[in-house]
């Protein structure tokens, strides 16, 4: 049984049900004629065109295709049948079919970039939360009032937790350390007036520099040499002596230590480090009271003899000994470990967030690792003076602690550089991945959604323009 795909039009037609396309192709060859079928897709909706003239069909036995062209102006009426269905790559054997902008779920659209005035959102929206309040104080009513409080929040560490943490902690170490060495083969460019930057040869043509006096540059970035604070986003957080000790007082915000929050996490899930001492409780606390609380006596326990570490700590390599590759083999190499060290520490600490909370102000990106947010009103952000500079303490999400920096994916390092009239074909990934797939890792499977691998990308910009 044959099924018949009727087409007018004068010299291509082109059938789109919206206005984000990718660009792909098929050709229907013939001993007579060669249609052209480009198919252009963006994130996950498709529409296809067929250029040429010529007639061909399409069985469903025999595999033989049947396209009717006709070479008039007028536009006549457009049949797609099922048998235009079936060309396409994703095809499905059952009756009933799902349309194409559900079958490619691996384009996904670009992390949101929230405005200085607007507020980050929930990670969990306030109306789930109320709903989970009130079905918690209902099961509460059963229980006994003086339940015993599971670790962390009863002072104790997460035994299992604490090999993560060393393993997060050296993960860190490890990234930073390669970073300084890829840094010397792969080119990595930032923006002199902004915080964006561009992994590639040259930096990219696009006009999105918010800089100062971006109106006099018409937006264009002013390219110079990144370093590894420009790809790692260096974030810092007070050092709590005691974790579920009193709230940082304004007053006391300069006579208390800041390091890096990365190892403000994993030094309170159990990772020790002389320079930044902290309390360890041996026996859970006694809660007297909603926010009141007791050290339990622990002077029948024997003296705490002082442990090794449970694995050695890493150490960061000064700039003056960081020696760059020799050979290709090592410039894999290097870029394998690189990635794998980024998998371990954002996987890491997603497991650490889980149990040890972290806050994040809404507002600007100040981080407290800790139950609750310090006190120390020093928010810059939106119409703090309306909060007296407070910040607006919520759940931070992986992303508030490891931002991963999306920069623009460049499809051939060694072909030409990216074009301003076809930014809407690119993709994005972050600095990190991007850095080491153009040093030659392999690239994983959860960053293909953002960087539009099967989009194609057009040869010149009569063919862009093409695409409605």
């Amino acid at each position: 049984m044959a099924s018949m795909v009727s087409l007018s039009f004068s010299n291509a037609m082109e059938f789109c049900d919206t206005k984000k396309y990718t660009l792909s192709s098929w050709k229907l060859n013939s001993s007579s004629n060669i249609i052209d079928m480009k198919i252009f897709s963006r994130h996950d909706h498709r529409c296809f065109g067929l250029y040429g003239e010529g007639r061909k069909q399409i069985n469903e036995k025999t595999d033989d295709v049947q396209v009717t062209l006709s070479g008039n102006h007028q536009s006549l009426p457009t049949q797609i049948t099922e048998a235009a269905v079936e060309l396409g790559p994703e095809h499905s054997g059952s009756k009933t079919r799902v349309p194409w902008r559900n079958e490619v779920p691996q384009n996904a659209d670009f992390p949101r970039q929230y405005s200085k005035k607007e507020k980050k959102p929930f990670p969990v929206p306030i109306v789930e939360l109320r709903r989970a309040a009130r079905e918690r104080i209902k099961k509460m009513k059963d229980e006994p009032k003086r339940k015993p409080l599971p670790a962390p929040k009863n002072g104790l560490l997460v035994k299992n937790l604490i090999p993560d943490a060393y393993d997060v902690y050296n993960a860190r170490i490890t990234l930073i350390n390669n970073l300084k060495k890829l840094l010397k083969v792969v080119p990595v460019h930032a923006c002199g007036w902004c915080s964006e930057i561009h992994v590639g040869p040259v930096g990219h043509p696009f006009r999105s520099c918010k800089g100062t006096q971006a109106n006099y540059r018409k937006g264009l970035h002013e390219w110079t040499n990144a370093h590894v604070e420009d790809i790692l986003i260096p974030i810092e957080a007070f050092h709590l002596y005691d974790r579920l000790g009193r709230r940082i007082t304004h007053e006391e915000r300069f006579s208390i230590s800041r390091i890096p929050a990365m190892i403000e996490l994993c030094i309170q899930a159990g990772v020790e480090i002389p320079e930044f001492p902290t309390k360890r409780r041996r026996k859970p606390i006694i809660r007297i009271g909603r926010k009141e609380f007791v050290d339990a006596d622990e002077s029948e326990l024997p003296d705490k003899v002082p442990e090794n570490p449970l694995k050695p700590l890493l150490t960061e390599l000064p700039d003056s000994e960081v020696v760059a590759p020799v050979d290709k083999e090592e410039v894999i190499h290097l870029a394998e470990e690189t990635l794998q060290a980024w998998e371990q520490m954002r996987r890491g600490t997603k497991r650490l967030m889980r149990m040890y909370h972290v806050r994040v102000c809404g507002y600007c990106p100040e981080i407290h690792v800790g139950p609750t947010g310090h006190k120390a009103q020093n928010c810059g952000a939106h119409k703090h003076q309306q909060r007296n500079g407070q910040h607006g303490w919520q759940s931070a999400v992986l992303d508030d602690l490891i931002p991963p920096r999306f920069v623009w994916h460049v499809p051939d390092v060694n072909g030409p550089p990216l074009e301003r009239e076809l930014r809407n074909f690119y993709g994005q990934a972050p600095a990190v991945v991007e850095m080491c797939i153009q040093a030659g890792a392999a690239l994983p499977e959860q960053y293909k959604s953002t960087m539009r691998l099967d989009v194609g990308i057009p040869s010149t910009l009569k063919e862009a323009e093409m695409v409605v």
